[in-house]
């Protein structure tokens, strides 16, 4: 027998023979209504194939089970990981997620804080652009709905979950020393917080180990497009005369992968044995970072718990909203893991 069309919830709850509210009620929780209703309601969905517009549902509520989640790119594999977890965790406790990029630009965000206050969902996990946020914008979503920041606090007064970036430069810079020859640390644009901690964190641990820090900025325009920065400035440096020492430790892996790059192109072996000429460390483990060649030695996000705690944190601030409590927790910040690898 040929399964049935219905065009509209109101046309598929009278052929199961229930109430529009309550077949509302069994796709937001099946639980939620009796078992002989629920039997009969399941038994007409096998018969049809029938779906219901819950984007639709939801627009006609005060709150929905949407949660945005709004990143500065999605061709980092590092968001690509943490924003797949988070979907898969957002799936799992029964919410839909709506996922945006700003593509590494100001307007672009102000435009998607438009876009998800428009679809009215319920929260949003949002990696904030950092220096390049227009603070109005996010202050804007904050003031509307429940909101969780990741990777970068942005300067906001927010929830947030991220690395604890004085542990694992530490870790990293006392790993280096003690391994060989103290790190030069090849510092990124300070496009978000995480950068100036590292590198006060890789100042501090030197100090303690005993070494003058030596920090050499990147000398070109802030970009995003960190593979192409650390590229450039391994050429600079190498323009300049030479390596100012044998082990060089990059703010993120993106940047190093550019540097690791340039300096192969200039016949420099790397890696930790005495034939290697260089060292060279990154930080974040990005997905990329153990195919490169040599692999890359790092310090390990943990992406897996940045996802799951932005999502229980941010449920908790809506739970919260709604029956006029108090969150227990507004920062979690995490511990990262060393991995060494064939670069230094």
């Amino acid at each position: 027998m040929a399964k049935k069309n219905y065009k509209s919830m109101d046309d598929f709850a009278t052929a199961a023979g229930v109430s529009r509210p309550t077949l509302s009620k069994y796709f937001d929780d099946p639980s939620q209504i009796k078992e002989v209703t629920r039997k009969r309601i399941e038994a007409a969905l096998k018969k049809s194939h029938f779906e219901p517009n819950l984007f639709a549902r939801h627009l006609n509520r005060k709150r929905t089970r949407n949660i945005g989640i709004l990143v500065p790119t999605m061709s980092d594999p590092f968001y690509v990981q943490v924003v797949s977890l988070i979907e898969l965790e957002l799936r799992e406790k029964g919410f839909w997620p709506v996922q945006i990029s700003s593509h590494t630009r100001p307007e672009l965000e102000a435009e998607a804080v438009r876009t998800l206050l428009s679809l009215k969902v319920a929260g949003a996990i949002v990696a904030p652009l950092g220096a390049g946020s227009r603070r109005s914008a996010l202050e804007r979503l904050s003031g509307a709905i429940p909101v969780v920041c990741f990777d970068n606090p942005a300067g906001a007064d927010l929830p947030y979950v991220g690395n604890d970036n004085a542990q694992s430069m530490a870790a990293i810079v006392q790993y280096l020393c003690r391994s060989g020859e103290p790190p030069i640390f090849l510092e990124i644009p300070h496009l978000t917080e995480n950068a100036g901690e590292r590198q006060e964190s890789y100042r501090a641990t030197m100090a303690r180990e005993g070494h003058a820090p030596l920090v050499i900025d990147c000398d070109a325009p802030p970009s995003w497009e960190f593979e192409r920065l650390g590229y450039e400035q391994m050429q600079r440096i190498l323009a300049k005369g030479g390596l100012p020492g044998k082990t060089l430790l990059c703010a993120n892996d993106r940047f190093a992968f550019g540097a690791m790059a340039a300096a192969f192109a200039s016949g420099l072996k790397i890696g930790r044995s005495d034939a290697c000429d260089v060292r060279i460390a990154g930080h974040d483990d990005h997905p990329l970072s153990r195919y490169t060649c040599p692999s890359l030695t790092t310090m390990a996000q943990n992406a897996p718990e940045i996802a799951a705690k932005s999502v229980e944190l941010l449920l908790a601030h809506i739970e919260s909203e709604d029956d006029g409590t108090t969150p227990m927790t507004n920062k979690v910040i995490l511990e990262a893991t060393l991995v060494m690898r064939d670069s230094a």
